[in-house]
């Protein structure tokens, strides 16, 4: 049963890891990387349909990104999206087959706003991982009547060691993507 209750909260805690790191990757860093442009959602037909299910991305150069779309009379609606997304600042141009967008050199000043949205990201993330450690404790508190209190300190004691282990992988990976956005 603890051990239920461990496995559980060891498979969300990773999950919220993952997700962190997903969210770090689309936050730009001056080179053009087509996860930036994955989750941008284009209105598709009435539907918002992330272009990674529109277009297929590659970056011949650093700063350019080569979106070359399925459906060719989605094309305004792709380069309206990318205009309009927030944090990106692309330069697109449209050839009528292919769209063009060119990210520019990033400021000093840009690059720490990039870091604030990246640390506050990190934030949520370990918040996450708070709230699943205190459902978790909870469960455990609730075996108690079954278990007995041995088995649920030792079991208290796994779950705060897969805490602090998931709490610094995302401390990790916002030390890397901090210095990923502050390289010049």
């Amino acid at each position: 049963m603890i051990s239920d209750v461990l496995a559980e909260a060891k498979e969300k805690m990773h999950k919220s890891v993952e997700a962190a790191k997903d969210d770090f990757s689309n936050v730009r860093t001056g080179r053009a990387n087509p996860a930036l442009f994955q989750k941008i959602l284009v209105d598709y037909y009435g539907t918002p349909t992330p272009l990674g299910q529109l277009a297929g991305m590659n970056n011949p150069e650093a700063r350019t990104l080569v979106i070359t779309p399925y459906d060719k009379g989605a094309l305004k609606e792709i380069e309206r999206a990318i205009v309009n997304a927030p944090n990106l600042g692309a330069n697109v141009g449209n050839d009528g087959v292919i769209i063009r967008a060119t990210l520019p050199e990033l400021t000093e000043e840009r690059r720490k706003e990039f870091v604030k949205i990246v640390r506050s990201k990190g934030e949520d993330a370990k918040v996450s991982i708070r709230n699943i450690r205190r459902k978790a404790k909870d469960d455990l508190d609730a075996l108690k009547s079954e278990v007995g209190d041995d088995e649920v300190a030792r079991g208290e004691k796994d779950l705060e060691a897969l805490t602090k282990n998931n709490i610094d992988a995302i401390d990790d990976a916002l030390k890397k993507k901090e210095t990923e956005l502050l390289e010049v």
